[in-house]
């Protein structure tokens, strides 16, 4: 990742540490797969969640992240730049509601979100394209992340 992309961003500023993963996003190949794993111990915490506070959490996630998005994306001067990861990290922890925390579910729900946050089958790869701004960013990994989840939920129900 080139240095002079990232000169608007300041790693003191919450916001901006947030929209890149925690530095997770600071991958210089594969940020987003990067952003993907650091969401994994989040998901961890967030599994004991009772379901209503898990998907509360995901709720203000999202909401949270078109900001966080738009913010980043605006100082950096570069729409979905590669670095901005919380939309993987809100992505993967759609793909796992309702998954208890099992290692096996957990790499699978990352290689699933994985698989459909980067081939973008339709309507992903039209939202990508299509709608701007913070819910630009945020809106194609939310629905892979309901993909992925669809998918990973009839993984479980028949064979887990």
């Amino acid at each position: 990742m080139k240095r002079d992309d990232l000169k608007g961003l300041k790693l003191s500023n919450p916001v901006h540490l947030a929209a890149v993963g925690f530095g997770s996003g600071l991958a210089n190949k594969a940020p987003g797969t990067f952003g993907t794993v650091a969401a994994i111990p989040f998901y961890y915490l967030m599994s004991f969640l009772p379901l209503e506070m898990y998907v509360a959490v995901l709720v203000v996630s999202s909401l949270l992240g078109f900001w966080i998005c738009h913010v980043t994306s605006r100082d950096l001067g570069v729409h979905d730049h590669k670095a901005i990861v919380w939309d993987e990290f809100v992505g993967y922890w759609i793909t796992m509601v309702m998954v208890p925390f099992n290692i096996q579910w957990a790499v699978v729900g990352f290689i699933l979100f994985r698989f459909f946050d980067i081939l973008k089958p339709y309507p992903i790869s039209w939202l990508d394209k299509k709608v701007h701004g913070g819910l630009g960013i945020m809106i194609d990994d939310i629905v892979a992340g309901v993909f992925a989840a669809i998918v990973l939920q009839l993984l479980i129900h028949f064979y887990g």
